[in-house]
């Protein structure tokens, strides 16, 4: 990770947890301790958005985990980010792999959504990946140049410090597998690249870009040390203690 760049960690909730386990959770977030050089954001189901903005110490940010892409009207089911903005919440993950291949989101819809949020005041984390059997026939830049590419166009100039890229390959969500920290610091540097060239040098070098799939208190360190590797989206480990050793993984 480069020094002009906090490290940043997400930790994505998923559809899991009630009151009582999300008590559990702020107690040991809360009890940390948790490296101060660590930007920490939790990605809550939303009926508890506004439950655990108030209830996290205010050093750890929320985020919901989908929005729609517009203000409001007829969507049901939807939240918009002025609904998240309203509950005092800063942050949305969107185009998430369970979004897009469990839900069927396409890529210019996510890109909408992205720019929608960006505009209307949220942070947001963009999640773009492939699966196992488009890295298996070397499709894997072809993929993620064009999941990146969809939403970079959506992305105002004056609004990428307000953007941190997630790259999770499908293949290594929840399965246990995860990328080698080459592997993942190959797709993140040619990411980097691609935005050298697509959008400009100084954005490539200040964006955050972040790894999820299968993120442990095993791994995580290794996949830190890495040049292009601002930090991780993790998923079910971000429910249990372990979580810290997670978040602090670059001290």
């Amino acid at each position: 990770m480069a020094p002009e760049r906090k490290f940043f960690v997400g930790g994505n909730w998923k559809m899991n947890g009630n009151k009582k386990e999300i008590d559990g959770i702020i107690a040991f977030l809360t009890a940390g301790p948790l490296d101060p050089n660590t930007e920490l954001v939790c990605g809550v189901p939303s009926c508890y958005l506004e439950y655990c903005h108030q209830k996290l110490p205010g050093t750890i940010g929320v985020a919901a985990q989908n929005c729609y892409k517009v203000p409001k009207g007829a969507f049901t089911g939807e939240i918009s980010p002025a609904m998240i903005k309203d509950v005092g919440v800063e942050w949305v993950i969107l185009g998430h792999s369970e979004r897009r291949n469990v839900f069927g989101e396409s890529d210019a819809l996510i890109a909408e959504k992205v720019g929608h949020a960006l505009n209307e005041g949220l942070k947001v984390i963009p999640c773009i990946g492939e699966k196992l059997e488009e890295r298996e026939s070397g499709k894997t830049e072809e993929v993620v140049f064009s999941q990146l590419k969809a939403i970079v166009e959506k992305i105002p100039l004056d609004k990428w410090e307000n953007v941190v890229i997630a790259y999770e390959p499908v293949w290594a969500i929840g399965t246990g597998k995860t990328a080698s920290p080459q592997q993942a610091q190959e797709v993140h540097g040619k990411l980097r690249q691609w935005l050298s060239e697509n959008v400009n040098a100084e954005v490539a070098q200040k964006v955050r870009i972040i790894y999820g799939g299968s993120v442990t208190a095993e791994n995580c360190r290794e996949l830190a040390k890495e040049a292009d590797i601002d930090g991780s989206l993790v998923g079910g480990a971000s429910l249990k203690p372990d979580f810290i050793h997670i978040v602090n993984a670059s001290q």
